[in-house]
């Protein structure tokens, strides 16, 4: 199992943020991360990194990054996949077999961990519709697993976000269809990713704030006058007010003002606090800490 000390992670991140990471492991099985959870105390699991903005100040701690697990199968209708195999893998190998159910998977970036984390979902599909059973890990109950209803899902949540669960592996139940008709619903997706988000070449951490309910989180930003906040190296997106770009090597910081600016306004105009998806890792840097507080990023 690859161990790295000091580890420059914005390479790895899709803002391309970050600073040095005192200790990563990169376990590729359960069994490696078993042994993780037997050598540490304490520490914090990521997949991707695709919605976390790391500090640019560092992070003096112990993180596990699972992207080298990412084994799965195929049997029939059921399919299992480990927490840190890429989401468009997935959804494409499973089209390839004829079934349906994770088409919204191929516009995303993220790791079947997170997405599973989160109750990830687009066009009228999420994750909640076809997950059978989690397999996650916790301190205190070591490995364990979750039926879909003890998962608890709602709108970009599930109980494992409430608990601190960490999610190892997922078993999904889908559909079967014609492979055509599952293709086409995947181009749809990304034509849908193309024509009204960035591209993934533009450092960007997807969705910055969740939607609340009844409305739209890009709405509000947009009234509020969002499309015109830039600090320093980063900006709001000009195709949809709720996404960030690193474009000019922007900061850790640049990025939280600009998110605390982009919650202000819409607090300001409408009344209402939007809640970050973005997670955050740092802790080093006082401002950076007390913007987070004040998003709930952090307690």
């Amino acid at each position: 199992m690859r161990v790295e000390e000091d580890f420059e992670v914005a390479k790895l991140t899709s803002f391309k943020v970050g600073g040095k990471i005192k200790k990563v492991y990169f376990p590729e099985c359960e069994t490696d991360f078993i042994e993780i959870t037997e050598k540490e105390t304490d520490f914090k699991v990521f997949g991707n990194l695709t919605n976390t903005l790391v500090s640019s100040d560092g992070y003096d701690g112990v993180v596990v990054i699972t992207t080298g697990m990412k084994n799965f199968s195929i049997e029939g209708t059921k399919v299992t996949a480990e927490c840190g195999l890429k989401g468009p893998k997935l959804s494409q190998a499973v089209a390839k077999e004829g079934l349906s159910g994770l088409e919204f998977m191929v516009a995303f970036p993220g790791s079947i961990g997170g997405e599973v984390f989160m109750n990830a979902g687009a066009h009228g599909q999420s994750i909640s519709d076809v997950l059978v059973k989690a397999t996650c890990w916790s301190r205190d109950r070591g490995v364990f697993q979750l039926s879909k209803e003890e998962m608890v899902f709602s709108y970009r949540t599930s109980i494992c976000q409430k608990e601190d669960f960490i999610i190892l592996s997922a078993e999904f139940n889908l559909k079967p269809a014609l492979e055509e008709e599952i293709n086409a619903k995947m181009k749809e997706n990304l034509d849908f990713r193309h024509s009204k988000q960035p591209s993934l070449a533009l450092p960007n951490c997807g969705s910055v704030f969740r939607n609340p309910e009844g409305d739209s989180a890009g709405r509000l930003l947009e009234a509020s006058g969002a499309k015109n906040i830039s600090v320093g190296g980063a900006h709001v997106y000009e195709k949809h007010a709720n996404f960030i770009i690193n474009d000019k090597s922007g900061t850790s910081l640049d990025i939280l003002e600009i998110m605390y600016k982009m919650y202000n306004g819409v607090k300001e105009k409408f009344g209402i606090e939007l809640k970050p998806e973005v997670r955050y890792l740092g802790g080093n840097n006082e401002k950076e800490v007390e913007i987070c507080r004040k998003l709930k990023m952090i307690k």
